[in-house]
């Protein structure tokens, strides 16, 4: 299907990322899969060619480039020509806006070059062994005392959690109310802030996910982001933007699992014809090619709407949870019909249905998502 969101300066904007992903990226898969991090030199490659925080203003060193339709082409392209470990879109789409939204000009100077360059990388830590999606639950807890805060505990499954040089920590600091969260920005080699193990997940391997642990660190009162006690509201505001960036990143996926289980299909021979020649593997592909079609369109809409100011956080709860099924149907159905090859790790089907299986988990499970629409849908 021909995409009509897309003008003449984002097509070159595409063939140039593609270039990029190509050719700086997708060398290093395997290494960066065994050593289960991504280089810290990707990043700065990145930041090198103006891919990082594209829409820091230009009062700040940055391009000002705002149309979220650019970053939607370098997740496109990253997962279709990188390596889907490569996080970059979390720390230029997923933290550092909260910066942007909530941060002071000082902070912004002390830290847009760094994070433009690639020098810093961003980490988000909310998720607790004990507290997912229930924020109310959070354990981690900062206390004022004076001229700084004090702040102890431990967060897991922290995505860049090895790499990240500033990590956007959210800590309860009111005793009694449930959502009062505060965020604080924690540097690499402040005492008392300690890695854990980068974890051994199923997919993504190149991509490091870690434990983050904090024993007394003494944080200045110029480390709080945004309002005290208002942290949980300034998480909510980055949910809706969270969930358009994992449906972009669903739909990708998916249409990179669709194409290369068309490739194979061709192929594959079965009884002295091709497997694409029969009904089933025909119906079940021209199923799924349409899934993704009607999604993408959908998407590329709620792009739009982003753009326009008017993204609406049920369309995007509703975005994140169709395209992460999709995604799962295809990954699933790629697999099988590859038989065999498919449970190999030499094919890349493989790899897909390891990667993506997270995807109806991470920025809200799906049966979260199903939860806020039905509330929006059933309770209004």
């Amino acid at each position: 299907m021909q995409r009509t969101a897309f003008d003449a300066d984002m097509a070159q904007f595409r063939d140039s990322a593609r270039r990029f992903f190509t050719g700086q990226i997708a060398p290093h898969r395997e290494r960066w899969r065994e050593a289960r991090c991504v280089d810290r030199s990707a990043f700065r490659q990145a930041g090198d060619m103006g891919y990082l925080c594209m829409w820091i203003d230009e009062r700040h060193g940055g391009l000002g480039l705002k149309d979220f339709r650019y970053e939607q082409i370098l997740i496109e392209e990253n997962v279709a020509h990188g390596d889907r470990g490569f996080f970059f879109w979390l720390h230029s789409r997923l933290v550092a806006p909260y910066l942007e939204h909530f941060g002071t000009d000082e902070q912004k100077r002390r830290y847009y070059p760094g994070l433009q360059s690639g020098e810093q990388i961003l980490a988000i830590a909310m998720t607790e062994p004990d507290a997912g999606s229930d924020l109310a639950s959070m354990k981690t807890r900062a206390e004022d005392h004076g001229d700084h805060w004090l702040l102890n505990g431990s967060k897991t499954y922290i995505s860049n959690g090895l790499n990240a040089d500033v990590v956007l920590v959210a800590a309860r600091t009111h005793p009694t109310k449930p959502h009062g969260l505060t965020l604080f920005l924690v540097e690499r080699g402040m005492p008392g802030f300690e890695r854990g193990r980068n974890l051994q997940k199923m997919g993504l391997k190149s991509q490091d996910t870690a434990e983050l642990f904090f024993h007394d660190v003494k944080l200045p009162k110029s480390q709080v982001l945004g309002q005290v006690h208002a942290g949980f509201h300034h998480l909510m505001q980055g949910l809706a933007e969270e969930r358009l960036l994992a449906a972009i990143y669903n739909i990708a996926s998916a249409r990179l699992a669709w194409d290369i289980t068309r490739d194979f299909v061709r192929q594959r021979k079965v009884f002295g014809q091709p497997l694409s020649s029969y009904q089933n593997t025909r119906f079940k592909l021209a199923a799924l090619n349409t899934e993704i079609e009607v999604a993408q369109c959908w998407v590329d809409q709620l792009v739009a709407a982003h753009n326009a100011g008017q993204l609406d956080a049920v369309d995007a709860a509703r975005a994140k949870l169709y395209t992460s099924e999709v995604n799962g149907r295809m990954v699933d159905e790629g697999v099988q019909l590859h038989g065999g090859a498919g449970y190999m790790e030499e094919y890349e089907i493989c790899r897909l249905y390891q990667d993506e299986r997270v995807h109806r988990i991470l920025a809200g499970t799906s049966e979260i998502m199903k939860e806020i629409v039905a509330r929006a849908t059933l309770d209004g």
